[in-house]
Order: structure tokens, then C-alpha cells, then sequence
């Protein structure tokens, strides 16, 4: 896997997670924060627990010594939810923009670091279909949340 794969496969997961986050506009504040719907989650907690996944999986590869947990605040609102991947996205960009086939060959803990990414936006897509489940049932389908979407639009 290269460095263009990557940017790739990060640029699909933020596709998905905009089509996600782009219905949530008027969720009920009951239906946003329920726990326990999925395991101990509920559809915000979901989305929020994606976004600090994201969050820490990136802050490792960087070492920046951070490791933010949005998952242990108050629940955020779907604006701040928003407001925090709009940020996170930028320092996505940049940090992706400095891949080098080197760092995605480099083993972590035995694991090529390529597919460590992989992993990222693998998780991204578990935590997407949960919540997009949940989002159906309330009427909100974020519809096709498919790679080949992703792709055939990058395509043409």
C-alpha cells in the first residue's frame, strides 16, 4: 500500500462520516443520547467514540504525547461533534500530505504501520453502519455509505 492508497481510504472515510454527520440536523436530544442501544453506546456516543478513536490513532502515529478522549466528557452536541472533525480533518490533511512508503512499511509491535491505517478507517466503518442503523430506524438514512460510491465519484 502507498502513500496515494491511503489518502485514498482516509478521503472515503470522511466522505462516509459527512453523510453520517450531514443528518443529524433536529436528531431528538432523547434519541441522540440514549445509552445502551449498541453495547453501552447509544447513536452520539457512537459517533463521538469514532471521533476519538480517530483522534488517538493519529495523535500515536504523530507522538504528539496526546491522547484526547471525547468519549470520557459530556456528551457533545451534534455542532460540536461537527465542529471537532472539522478540526481533526485539517490535521488529517496535513498529517496525511507527509506519508512516505517508509512510515507505512515501519512495523508497529510486528504490524505494518499501512495496515494500523486500514484498521482506522475499518473501525470508522463499523462504527458508520451502527449508527446509520440507528439513524434508519428514526427515518434519517444516511443512504449508501459504499467505497464504490466513494471511488466512482473520485473516478469521474
Amino acid at each position: 500500500m502507498n502513500p496515494d492508497e491511503i489518502r485514498f481510504l482516509f478521503g472515503y472515510d470522511r466522505y462516509a462520516t459527512e453523510r453520517v454527520l450531514a443528518v443529524l440536523d433536529g436528531i431528538d436530544p432523547n434519541v441522540w443520547g440514549e445509552p445502551n442501544v449498541v453495547g453501552e453506546r447509544g447513536l452520539g456516543a457512537i459517533l463521538v467514540h469514532h471521533l476519538g478513536s480517530s483522534q488517538r490513532w493519529r495523535h500515536g502515529f504523530q507522538q504528539t504525547g496526546e491522547e484526547p478522549e471525547p468519549e470520557l466528557e459530556p456528551l457533545l452536541t451534534v455542532d460540536e461533534l461537527r465542529e471537532r472533525w472539522a478540526i481533526e480533518w485539517q490535521a488529517v490533511d496535513v498529517w496525511l500530505s507527509a506519508l512516505t512508503d517508509a512510515f507505512l512499511a515501519h512495523l508497529d509491535e510486528g504490524i505494518p504501520v499501512w495496515q494500523l491505517l486500514v484498521h482506522m478507517v475499518n473501525h470508522g466503518t463499523q462504527h458508520r453502519a451502527e449508527a446509520a442503523a440507528l439513524l434508519s430506524a428514526h427515518e434519517r438514512s444516511p443512504g449508501d455509505l459504499d467505497l464504490f460510491d466513494w471511488a466512482e465519484a473520485q473516478a469521474g
